[in-house]
């Protein structure tokens, strides 16, 4: 008579040479680790394969260590912004509870590619309504991994009874906009919260690539990918490979260049114009920069934002003048004329500056 499953167990076999990839709807296929070769894309390439490797969120990682060591891992839901490691820690965590049995015991979906209700009934109902095939005294549970959950359809999440499937399954739900989730699903889920990863670790982690390809990059050149990646390592990663495919060494420039953000020298030089030329002269010469190193003018507001904090203004002038540039990002963002939009960041300015002198008088 087969063993009643209860509590999560977990199978000690630390065989880290496999690793998941997903197969629409399928059990996921186990393969040798990412081979080292340059077609690999450095993301995945250096994606952390144990839990020990996950550098950043020390506390949620070794939480989740222990709930799973203890026989007590609940359904989970990470969630945060893209490339911090949400993925990568689920993944290396099925790893460790599996082993070489990874490919009977997960299954793997985006759901936003799978993320209709006849996924919920066919294909995640069909995994996890059948138990494991133990060959030992114990028996585990399955795992499910959902990444982008937030995409499923409303359909799909009310059908989505996770609780059904408690004895056999574990649900691990990704995604980075936890609003989008349905309360009925978050409320069954043990929530992670992942944050954007400090400037420290990504520079760690930029490191150990660097030394691993034998990279040239100057200080300056890291300081850009860590910037640049506003806490996230994917993106980081993925800077860091097209620069190196671009030019030799990996410097400031380059970095920008690649990446056709506004280098820090024009943001400076722009933001002088802004502060001291006239309307004309300034839209002038800002047009002339944005067409001669082919800039957007979203990027060009976005960083012309962060200068300001820097600048020694009154916080109510402050706060006006940033309320206003988020207004022009946000009616950028809208596909307005960037040509009008350049004479509305002009004339907050204009009005920033005018309040500047009369508090000065």
């Amino acid at each position: 008579m087969a063993e009643a499953i209860s509590l999560m167990d977990i199978d000690d076999d630390n065989d880290n040479s496999q690793s998941l990839k997903p197969d629409k709807g399928k059990n996921v296929v186990v393969s040798a680790a990412p081979p080292d070769t340059k077609a690999t894309p450095w993301v995945e390439k250096y994606r952390p394969q144990s839990l020990d490797d996950v550098a950043a969120h020390r506390d949620i990682v070794e939480t989740i260590d222990r709930l799973a060591s203890g026989n007590r891992l609940p359904h989970l839901l990470l969630y945060g912004p893209p490339g911090t490691g949400k993925t990568s820690t689920v993944l290396a965590l099925a790893r460790k509870l599996y082993g070489n049995q990874l490919h009977n015991m997960v299954l793997e979906l985006n759901a936003s590619d799978d993320r209709g209700i006849d996924v919920v009934r066919q294909q995640i109902q069909d995994f996890a309504s059948t138990q494991s095939i133990s060959f030992g005294p114990k028996s585990s549970v399955k795992l499910i991994l959902l990444d982008e959950a937030d995409a499923m359809t409303k359909d799909a999440q009310f059908a989505l009874l996770i609780e059904r499937y408690t004895k056999s399954t574990r649900f691990a739900l990704i995604c980075n906009n936890v609003n989008k989730v349905i309360p009925a699903l978050q409320s069954r889920c043990t929530r992670f919260r992942f944050a954007p990863l400090d400037a420290v670790h990504v520079m760690e982690r930029l490191k150990h690539v660097i030394n691993a390809e034998g990279l040239d990059v100057p200080e300056n050149g890291l300081t850009a990918l860590v910037r640049l990646s506003n806490g996230d390592m994917r993106k980081a990663l993925n800077i860091l490979q097209s620069t190196h495919m671009a030019s030799q060494q990996i410097t400031e420039d380059a970095v920008y260049l690649c990446t056709g953000n506004p280098l820090p020298k024009d943001i400076e030089q722009i933001s002088y114009w802004l502060l001291n030329e006239s309307f004309t002269t300034s839209c002038k010469r800002i047009s002339e920069i944005k067409t001669r190193k082919g800039l957007a003018l979203v990027d060009i507001v976005r960083e012309v934002t962060m200068f300001v904090f820097k600048i020694k203004m009154p916080p109510d002038v402050r706060i006006q003048l940033i309320n206003e540039m988020a207004d022009v990002e946000y009616r950028l963002s809208l596909a307005c004329s960037d040509k009008l939009q350049l004479g509305s960041l002009i004339a907050a300015f204009t009005r920033a500056r005018a309040s500047l002198v009369a508090a000065a008088k």
